[in-house]
């Protein structure tokens, strides 16, 4: 998934194509450096983002 904040095609990513899988019973971290776009991967999981592109699967539903 990625996230643009604007709509201008030369807008900045938060985030740019990321993709993970957690399984299942396991503890993930994320882990970076500061303006990564570590806050707003989990703003954009917990759902109160919506990704610019891509989607995101929960248990393989969106």
């Amino acid at each position: 998934m990625s996230k643009r904040y604007g709509t201008d095609p030369g807008a900045p990513f938060a985030v740019r194509e990321i993709s993970f899988a957690v399984p299942r019973g396991t503890l993930t971290t994320i882990l970076g450096p500061s303006g990564c776009g570590k806050t707003t991967t989990l703003r954009m999981i917990a759902g109160l983002e919506a990704p610019t592109a891509g989607q995101i699967l929960i248990e393989g539903r969106t």
